[in-house]
């Protein structure tokens, strides 16, 4: 991974803002931080070089970390975003993830596992993420060629932009292609959800993911729903209806 990738880190808690960068800084990455939300979407939209990840509060002055979750992703819908909050209900992870989140770590935390999951992000953002070898790393289905490894998504030819939650959740349904997946199995492979909470992330993420892969979103031919179980992928289109 390649060192003084830039990380913005949106806190308002002074001493533990300042914790974090210095022991990000002593681990090679450029640092910007911001005390409240709208500074933290000012920096985001205004750094140079632009930022590489963000390490997000959700309990901030001025804004909260949800709305700059919603914020940023209409601005850059594949810069990693982990959530780092106090805030420890499923319902609270969930609704990060509904915003756009990509990780969820819960204060008091460590910090080496922190900076693990700052790593890992920032290695599949930028394509170094290791690929197990049962995994394809290159797939193609309708008009569709996905590269796990570089990240590289084209549609009927079109480049298309990925957030690495989409692209794990997309990941998740070819390697179990025609098995049925319910929103728990999702929650907990995907999200690391585990009771699953009531919650319709897995639901808006499918949308997702057919409004990129279906030529028509609204009778999908790839990612199809189960009625009262969850989803099941196929790669070739099913002459039979959605069940």
């Amino acid at each position: 991974m390649k060192k003084g990738h830039h990380i913005l880190i949106v806190e308002d808690e002074e001493h533990l803002s300042i914790g974090l960068r210095f022991n990000f800084e002593a681990e090679g990455y450029r640092v910007a931080v911001a005390g409240d939300g709208p500074s933290g979407l000012r920096i985001f939209r205004d750094a140079e070089p632009p930022i590489d990840l963000i390490i997000l509060d959700l309990m901030l002055p001025g804004m909260s970390g949800y709305e700059i979750c919603r914020q940023i992703r209409t601005i850059d819908p594949s810069v990693p975003i982990l959530v780092l909050s106090a805030r420890t209900l499923g319902e609270d992870k969930a609704k990060a993830f509904d915003f756009g989140s990509d990780q969820y770590l819960t204060k008091p935390f460590e910090l080496v596992e922190l900076i693990s999951r700052v790593r890992n992000l920032l290695e599949r953002r930028h394509g170094g993420h290791p690929v197990s070898p049962e995994q394809q790393e290159t797939v193609s289905f309708g008009t569709a060629e996905v590269d796990f490894r570089t990240h590289e998504v084209k549609v009927a030819g079109e480049p298309r932009t990925l957030t690495p939650l989409e692209l794990q959740l997309l990941r998740l349904f070819i390697n179990n292609e025609g098995v049925v997946l319910t929103r728990g199995d999702i929650l907990k492979e995907v999200w690391n959800i585990d009771p699953p909470p009531a919650t319709r992330t897995v639901d808006n993420f499918v949308m997702r993911l057919r409004k990129h892969f279906e030529e028509d979103p609204a009778n999908p031919k790839h990612i199809l729903s189960v009625r009262g179980a969850g989803y099941r992928f196929m790669s070739r289109h099913e002459d039979s209806p959605e069940k």
